[in-house]
């Protein structure tokens, strides 16, 4: 079966808007495009070599499709040699509009289309940026890996990696490094359900059992 994975770049407090460049997404207002470009050393240059060493399609929303659209078909470099020949599937409303080459809609049913496409011989499905489809595959858990550079600066307002909405699940962390700058960069693969447990021993005191009625 063909996994989904996300590859993300992520501040401290969840932002992964516009990580590329300032003119990459200001939507609301946003002011730090281009916050990963003084963090990249030979380890983070490392980290995505690796990433896009391995066959892949590209999963994307709208709204990233469209930044990559107006960039990749008009750059030589390995990236590009590697997204533009690559099978798109785009989350989109207005398909008759997909131009880079090898793309096509995801239809008008993203969920059900995905269930469908992980069962069909391929590559990997690999998210680039696309915050809002991310959140519609968490929330209905059809990512399999999380790939996180996790970046150490905190950049307050701005479109966040995960919402209220992800479907619950543990995850193993399967690979760790960490560059020059401080950026962690994390593999993260699902591994089944949540479990609970508590470190309170003893019977509650009656001060405990009123906590607890007041806080349902």
């Amino acid at each position: 079966m063909r996994k989904i994975i996300a590859a993300t770049f992520v501040s401290l407090d969840g932002v992964m808007q516009a990580p590329g460049g300032p003119e990459e997404d200001p939507v609301g207002g946003f002011k730090f495009g281009g916050w990963t470009f003084h963090y990249f050393d030979e380890v983070g240059g490392a980290a995505m070599e690796e990433l896009f060493s391995k066959p892949f399609a590209l999963l994307l929303g709208r709204r990233t499709y469209d930044i990559f659209a107006a960039y990749w078909p008009y750059q030589k470099d390995p990236i590009a040699d590697a997204f533009n020949p690559a099978t798109k599937y785009v989350a989109t409303h207005r398909p008759d509009t997909l131009t880079w080459q090898n793309t096509q809609s995801l239809g008008p049913d993203i969920v059900a289309t995905l269930r469908r496409v992980k069962q069909e011989d391929g590559p990997d499905l690999l998210i680039q940026g696309s915050g809002n489809l991310i959140q519609t595959l968490l929330a209905n858990g059809l990512i399999d890996e999380i790939r996180l550079m996790i970046f150490p600066l905190l950049l307050g307002k701005g479109k966040r990696l995960f919402g209220d909405d992800a479907m619950p699940a543990a995850f193993r962390l399967a690979k760790l490094q960490t560059s020059s700058t401080g950026v962690i960069i994390a593999t993260y693969e699902r591994s089944g359900e949540i479990e609970v447990g508590s470190f309170v021993t003893g019977e509650p005191s009656d001060a405990e059992l009123e906590r607890r009625r007041n806080w349902k």
